[in-house]
């Protein structure tokens, strides 16, 4: 049973919540990466930023819909939704654009459960963890290559 530990990465690109927006499309680019794990100054994990963070900043901001109810205005969105739209595409650090919320794998994990993990929670990037530290990353490419049998044999 081909497992997360036989698939992954051990060359992890981790950022810091710290870095500037500028810096981290910059890192993306030169180490041909789509995302990486945030951490702390103890290399604890704090979150996750991908390269969707960052297209996210140069969408169209849309302006919420209004009703006019009698002399109400009443906007159909909420307003904290607004908000935090407005903080993403103003960001100007890591930690104000990466998702806290990190879903991981273990290194004993299976191929099945790490497909299916992807699939149905719409994931593209796992980092694999062992005693509660990064010791590896899993990208929907190397679960390609352990499906087709190439297990270790990544090209990073």
């Amino acid at each position: 049973m081909i497992q997360a530990k036989d698939i992954m990465r051990t060359d992890v690109v981790t950022v810091t919540p710290e870095m500037t927006i500028e810096e981290l499309g910059r890192l993306f680019i030169d180490k041909g990466i789509s995302g990486a794990p945030v951490v702390d100054a103890e290399k604890r994990l704090v979150g996750i930023v991908t390269e969707n963070d960052l297209i996210r900043q140069n969408k169209r901001f849309h302006i919420p819909t209004l009703i006019r109810i009698f002399d109400a205005m009443i906007p159909l969105e909420t307003s904290s939704a607004v908000e935090k739209e407005i903080r993403t595409m103003s960001a100007s650090r890591v930690s104000e654009i990466c998702s806290k919320r990190v879903i991981t794998v273990e290194t004993g994990t299976s191929l099945q459960d790490i497909a299916t993990i992807m699939a149905e929670k719409n994931v593209h990037l796992l980092p694999v963890m062992s005693q509660g530290r990064i010791v590896g990353i899993i990208g929907k490419m190397d679960v390609i290559r352990g499906s087709l049998g190439e297990a270790g044999q990544q090209q990073r």
